[in-house]
């Protein structure tokens, strides 16, 4: 039988909405995608984050055992309300590409490539896309070791 503390926890987290209640839902979710193995083809091709593309990891309490490298960490939570400064930021820099992702990339992930996707049409942009990275960094991560070695502060023991 649960203790009567169990119970109101249980019933306090039951009661409040997800994070992403506060926040629109997006309204773009025909989000192109892309593959480990094509993001690890690019990245072979001496393409990188910060100059052909922008990697968006947005993990937040979870954000361990590494990420890939060359990726900027912008937590879902706290991304909505920051997404015209960082798309301002992209754009002056002539990025066209913004890969985002979460542990699995279905949930955090395309929310926030949703969000950014909907500002980029908001601004009438037809250059920079919003991309997400498929099976996310758990994919990638269990990808072997030409995916890990593409990763910073990895960490087997988490994966």
């Amino acid at each position: 039988m649960a203790s009567e503390d169990q119970k109101a926890a249980d019933s306090t987290a039951a009661d409040q909405a997800p994070w992403h209640a506060a926040y629109p839902e997006p309204r773009t979710t025909d989000l192109k995608r892309i593959t480990k193995e094509a993001l690890l083809d690019r990245m072979k091709n001496n393409e990188k984050s910060g100059r052909n593309f922008v990697l968006v990891d947005v993990r937040r309490t979870d954000f361990e055992g590494g990420t890939i490298e060359g990726a900027i960490n912008l937590p879902a939570h706290s991304l909505y309300v920051t997404i015209p400064t960082h798309y301002a930021i992209f754009k002056a820099a002539g990025i066209a590409e913004v890969i985002f992702w979460c542990g699995s990339s279905s949930g955090r992930g395309p929310r926030s490539a949703g969000w950014f996707a909907d500002h980029i049409k908001s601004q009438g942009d037809s250059e920079m896309q919003s991309v997400v990275l498929d099976g996310g960094i758990k994919g990638w991560a269990r990808g072997g070791p030409e995916y890990v070695s593409r990763m910073c502060e990895y960490d087997a023991t988490k994966w």
